[in-house]
């Protein structure tokens, strides 16, 4: 049985509403990149140093996070760390240097990091006082803040507004949705002194396997991000200037598909989600790779959206309900293992295309879905629930 609407509903408000601010701060960056390339005369090997900061940046501030999660609360992190985040999106414009961009830039990557898995262990309280999936919309709508932020800010650069007074009219406004929302937070509980030793699950089998299997997600995330608009530009013969079609389909398919989420995890189960969607995703990369024509790789595109936009959602929910793990130790290791592959994801792929071919890489991260789909079982022992049981 879930709670009564009032005592969770307020709560589900506000973190959806900071699930998209930190969307929208996510894009943010991503349209300040080419500006900041320009004013700092940066060269292409500088520049990808410089954006790997910001990976680093997260990364390593995950595992602090989980400490800060256990002494004081995900409320109390998500206001301090969303805060600064917002103050620092400025910053990023002001940066006289490359050097000083990059400091800057990790920052705020760490800020990212930390507010990635503070949110999420919100959003897993608030799943389980309403005893209903919610962790989908959650993310749909941080889906949602990156489509606004980039069309949002490109809206004002394209009015004349200059870069910097367009970064500080984001920050303030995005600075003050988070604030309204912060009261309606679940406040912390103490948590007992035995769930304080460990500030990491990799140690535990469980957590492992739903961290490979956030590996596999996030790799195929990062693969459609940084190499869909090369296939179908040197694969399939589109146009430089309409080959990053692929990438805005399988954005906008992942997006449909998270918003709508929720009621196909309550009518399937997390189990069947995980299953579906994983063979999707496979088969969509297969689609991909195998159509002759590049209107039939766009299906694909949208097929792999569809497939892997409750994957991760489902799998984040699954990681706090491990027995005998803490969700603030299992919840950073897993997002930990997911962004490994989303930063090494798009490298991999390039050995890979070096040492094959672009198309036999794309079906080596469909292969990696397919091992998303034969693993969903996992999901068995980590139902939410109030899902529909699996037999």
């Amino acid at each position: 049985m879930s709670s009564s609407p009032a005592a969770w509903q307020p709560a589900c408000r506000a973190t959806r509403l900071i699930f998209l601010v930190i969307g929208i701060a996510n894009a943010s960056w991503a349209v300040m990149v080419p500006y900041a390339k320009l004013r700092l005369n940066l060269d292409d090997a500088v520049l990808g140093s410089i954006l790997l900061t910001l990976g680093c940046g997260a990364m390593l501030a995950m595992p602090l996070t989980s400490m800060l999660l256990k002494h004081w609360g995900s409320a109390q992190v998500i206001r301090v760390a969303g805060v600064a985040m917002l103050l620092v999106i400025p910053a990023l414009v002001l940066a006289p240097s490359a050097l000083l961009l990059a400091g800057t830039l990790f920052i705020f990557g760490a800020l990212i990091g930390v507010l990635d898995v503070s949110i999420n262990d919100q959003a897993v309280v608030v799943e389980n006082m309403a005893a209903r999936p919610l962790m989908s919309s959650f993310h749909g709508l941080f889906s949602v803040g990156g489509l606004i932020g980039g069309a949002a800010l490109a809206g004002l650069l394209k009015s004349g507004l200059s870069l910097l007074l367009c970064a500080v009219v984001v920050g303030v406004l995005c600075a003050l949705l988070s604030m309204t929302q912060f009261g309606a937070l679940v406040q912390h509980t103490e948590r007992p002194a035995s769930e304080k030793k460990s500030h990491l699950a990799f140690n535990n089998g469980a957590v492992l396997l739903i961290g490979a299997l956030c590996f596999c997600a996030f790799l195929t995330e990062g693969a459609m991000l940084d190499w869909g608009a090369v296939f179908l530009h040197f694969e399939r013969g589109v146009s430089e200037a309409s080959a990053g079609i692929g990438y805005a389909a399988f954005s906008v398919a992942m997006a449909v598909g998270r918003l709508t989420g929720d009621r196909v995890v309550r009518a399937l189960g997390p189990f069947k989600v995980v299953l579906a969607g994983g063979l999707t995703a496979a088969i969509g990369m297969g689609v991909i790779v195998t159509a002759p024509w590049a209107w039939l790789s766009l299906v694909g595109f949208v097929l792999v959206g569809l497939g892997a936009s409750n994957v991760v959602p489902v799998l984040f929910g699954a990681a706090s309900r491990v027995r005998g793990v803490d969700a603030a130790a299992a919840l950073p290791t897993i997002i930990m293992m997911g962004y490994t592959g989303m930063l090494a994801g798009p490298a991999l792929v390039g050995y890979a295309a070096r040492a094959t071919s672009l198309p036999l890489a794309f079906g080596g991260v469909g292969l990696l879905m397919l091992f998303v789909a034969i693993n969903a079982r996992s999901m068995r022992n980590t139902a939410h629930p109030a899902s529909t049981p699996q037999h």
